[in-house]
């Protein structure tokens, strides 16, 4: 049975003005988002993964941002979300598509009860009564399993732990069953055995609400058992996405493999030392002609660094933007993970 598909995002490009020039922070990308399905959108600081998530939010500052161009789409419930004004892009966010934002300390008022800015979030969208909201406020507080709800409600942020304070911004992300929840770095700051509750937790509520997830992260243990998808971002690009069983088992791109090599395994020796990728990303206020990769891969060739990769797809839904994969290639010394052939498309 096909999936119902509620987001669709077709060469989004994302442009900051600054004094140095123009940062383009996103570069055409293309993705999709399936209902009850978690796509993790995963990628070191500076990838362009949360610039892409305050775009769909229409999060990002108007007076010197560019959201894409005549061929860009965020296609949303039959609208394309870039042509929005801001007073339509405020009646969706929170009742359509919400966020769990990296920080709950900052996102939180310090002055308002807990209850209350649930209760807020559900008054500003629904036609209710104030003590209907509380009734769903304390209802939001039980679903994202926080005891004693009703004695909760009535406290402040600075009475809640991290953790807790997490648990609260999901309640209010969720206040108004949206279709869309964008959880951008949900785990930051957390110590592993609340990141793991936490992870659980949305992925409970997205079966129990059938609610499609976008997880931005840096850290691709977080998203092994709970996304559907990855799509993995550098320089403000996608490199590769596929199934997260292809991301893990089967990539295909220097710079997953170099990921994947960075996150600490229990089965590895511990007495040699943790894969480091050395180098830094591209300016992007001038962003390079080929591969942005290709200053910092070990496998790069001449091409790499003066012309743009073509896309190549191995399986339904796994593609890899990388030179390796030309039937042409230089490929001596590469790992066989990464050269299983595809089909190029010439892009």
């Amino acid at each position: 049975m096909a999936k119902e598909r509620i987001l669709e995002v077709e060469n989004l490009t994302v442009a900051f003005k600054t004094y140095g020039g123009s940062v383009q922070a996103v570069r055409g990308t293309d993705f999709y988002l399936d209902k009850g399905e978690t796509l993790a959108i995963v990628g070191e600081s500076g990838c362009g993964k949360t610039v892409t998530a305050k775009a769909i939010m229409g999060l990002l500052p108007i007076d010197n941002t560019t959201i894409g161009n005549e061929n860009s789409k965020i296609m949303f419930n039959g609208r394309n979300l870039i042509k929005l004004t801001e007073g339509e892009l405020a009646d969706l966010r929170g009742k359509e598509i919400s966020m769990i934002f990296q920080d709950p300390m900052t996102s939180l008022n310090p002055t308002m009860r807990i209850g209350e800015q649930i209760a807020e979030s559900v008054l500003i969208h629904n036609q209710i009564s104030k003590e209907k909201a509380k009734e769903i406020a304390i209802k939001m507080l039980k679903l994202v399993q926080i005891p004693n709800p009703e004695e909760r409600y009535k406290q402040y942020p600075f009475e809640f732990s991290g953790g807790m304070r997490q648990r609260v911004m999901i309640a209010i992300a969720l206040a108004c069953d949206p279709k869309i929840l964008i959880a951008d770095e949900p785990t930051t700051a957390l110590d592993v055995t609340i990141q793991a509750q936490i992870m659980k937790l949305i992925n409970e509520l997205k079966k129990d609400l059938d609610t499609g997830v976008i997880l931005v992260t840096h850290d691709l243990g977080v998203v092994a058992g709970a996304a559907d998808r990855i799509i993995v971002m550098y320089a403000g690009k996608i490199v590769e996405s596929g199934r997260t069983e292809d991301i893990f088992y089967n990539l295909k791109h220097p710079y997953t493999y170099a990921l994947l090599q960075s996150v600490p395994k229990l089965t590895k020796d511990t007495s040699k030392k943790l894969y480091s990728l050395q180098g830094t990303p591209p300016d992007l206020i001038d962003p390079p002609k080929g591969c942005g990769f290709a200053p910092r891969c070990d496998f790069a060739m001449k091409i790499c660094s003066i012309k743009t990769p073509e896309k190549t797809t191995f399986a339904e839904g796994h593609e890899a933007y990388c030179w390796l994969h030309h039937e042409k290639a230089n490929t001596q010394g590469v790992p066989e993970l990464i050269l299983t052939r595809g089909e190029s498309s010439g892009k």
